[in-house]
């Protein structure tokens, strides 16, 4: 996939003129590629569309210009699959502050946990190791980005019409999976090169 670079950002000015449909767009877009896992997991498979649109919204909010622009390339260009991956941010959603706690707080390590089983066989996330996710006593953090490095047979498999793809969550705090519906294999599916 190609990467953004800073031709393909948009003067905040203009920005703002095209922001309303660009809005509506990645909502229809990131309606597919949304993934419920048990009742506090979302996970939302990024593309270089969502990441694009998570930059200008970033320089949007932050009016850091240029001086900010090298920053938000950075961290989000990690985040465009490579054509033989898939790339998932994992949200942990807990509206009420103390059960937040307590769920995140038992929750240490679930990068770790994360695969995608297509026809049986894991891939394993791969999480992000740009900032620790769980602290020293073991609490984690609400928001993880996880890759899975797929090979060219499994990306086969994946495409393959009928397979069947799975989300796991094994952590022994919260054992949860879904399976991938075909809308969303059919939007993945093009993530790979």
């Amino acid at each position: 996939m190609t990467v953004i670079t800073p031709a393909d950002i948009l003067p905040l000015d203009a920005y703002e003129r095209v922001r309303p449909q660009t809005r509506a767009a990645i909502i229809a877009l990131k309606r597919n590629r949304r993934l419920a896992v048990g009742p506090h997991v979302t996970v939302f498979f990024e593309c270089r569309d969502t990441m694009l649109y998570q930059i200008h919204e970033m320089l949007r909010a932050e009016k850091g210009g240029a001086a900010q622009l090298e920053g938000e390339l950075e961290a989000y260009n990690s985040l465009i699959p490579n054509g033989g991956e898939l790339i998932a941010t994992l949200m942990i959603e807990i509206d009420d502050e103390g059960l937040r706690h307590r769920v995140l707080s038992g929750l240490g390590g679930i990068e770790e946990s994360i695969a995608l089983e297509v026809d049986g066989e894991a891939v394993a996330a791969r999480p992000e190791t740009d900032v620790e996710r769980t602290t020293a006593d073991g609490k984690t953090s609400s928001v993880h980005f996880l890759h899975f490095p797929f090979t060219p047979a499994q990306i086969e498999r994946f495409r393959r019409p009928g397979a069947r793809v799975v989300f796991t969550v094994s952590h022994p705090g919260y054992g949860h999976m879904a399976v991938l519906p075909p809308a969303t294999m059919a939007a993945l599916a093009g993530d790979f090169s």
